[in-house]
């Protein structure tokens, strides 16, 4: 393992940490990033730091990718100066990134046609499972791949399944990512709720965390919203992404989501109120506009933090 290399694409928010954490369990990490002053992170935690995408991935073993959407994977991997064109043969690509279950499939198959192996394994956690190497990754593509990547992904995560073959990552993702947001939208009209009322918001969040209502959401985003601290782990313009491949791919399977048309439309309602930039506990502050709260001085202080 240690003698493994790795091409890390994407240090961001969730790569940085991530990438961090490959350093630490002891393989030769190569960064890559559009904004280059990200890489000096990573080569202060023993990484090493690429010019381009080739440089990074020219001896690579395994090379990942971790970026916001779609066409940014198409854009690090597909063309002449992307990973797919440089990468020495039979590498393991393994996509952290959240993207469309179709192109997950259709990159895959581009990844075989040139002799590399392919995975696409989305994580979830936020940025605090980043940190702390505890994701839940889910992974699509070849058994065989998810094996050979096992010392990588237990680098970075904790609950780690193969979920089916190329493109089953990213449908379980997308299921993830609208049960978050619901998660999220009901916990910001519970907080809503309590706060009207005037009780003990902490103590009330205590004893329902100790209940059905209990949830992994209530007990990362409850204290951000009674704090209004909505710095971003997870922004929230990355989940109105996310909701909009959940609907489309719903649609496409001819799948009605009644409850997860509405939170995507509350979610797009917030990025389109200038809020994309702040975590998705932000769905509070669409629930204080719907009631008539002004949320204009908590933006400034938000933005300011």
């Amino acid at each position: 393992m240690a003698q493994q290399k790795i091409a890390f694409i994407g240090l961001g928010i969730m790569g940085l940490p991530m990438a961090k954490n490959l350093v630490a369990a002891g393989f030769s990490v190569a960064g890559y990033n559009r904004s280059p002053e990200k890489t000096a992170e990573l080569v202060a935690a023993g990484g090493t730091a690429a010019g381009t995408i080739g440089e990074a991935v020219a001896e690579a073993d395994v090379i990942i990718t971790m970026v916001p959407d779609s066409p940014d994977v198409e854009g690090v991997v597909i063309g002449e100066n992307g990973a797919f064109a440089q990468a020495k043969d039979g590498a393991l690509w393994i996509d952290n990134s959240t993207i469309r279950p179709d192109v997950a499939v259709a990159l895959a198959e581009e990844a075989r046609a040139v002799g590399l192996r392919a995975l696409d394994a989305p994580v979830s956690g936020g940025e605090a499972g980043a940190i702390s190497g505890a994701l839940s990754i889910m992974v699509g593509g070849d058994a065989a791949d998810f094996a050979a990547a096992a010392d990588v992904f237990a680098a970075v995560g904790k609950t780690i399944v193969h979920v089916g073959p190329a493109g089953s990552g990213q449908t379980v993702k997308a299921a993830n990512q609208l049960i978050v947001a619901a998660n999220i939208q009901a916990l910001a009209e519970g907080v809503a709720f309590l706060e009207a009322y005037g009780v003990d918001t902490t103590a009330a969040l205590e004893v329902l965390g100790g209940g059905l209502a209990g949830s992994k959401v209530l007990d990362q985003k409850g204290q951000k919203m009674l704090d209004r601290d909505f710095a971003p782990g997870f922004r929230l313009a990355l989940h109105h992404k996310d909701m909009g491949i959940v609907t489309a791919a719903a649609r496409e399977a001819g799948v009605v989501l009644p409850l997860g048309g509405l939170v995507a439309q509350l979610v797009a309602s917030t990025v389109a109120s200038g809020d994309g930039g702040l975590d998705h506990s932000g769905l509070f502050r669409g629930v204080q506009r719907l009631g008539g709260s002004d949320t204009t001085a908590e933006a400034a202080a938000t933005t300011t933090a």
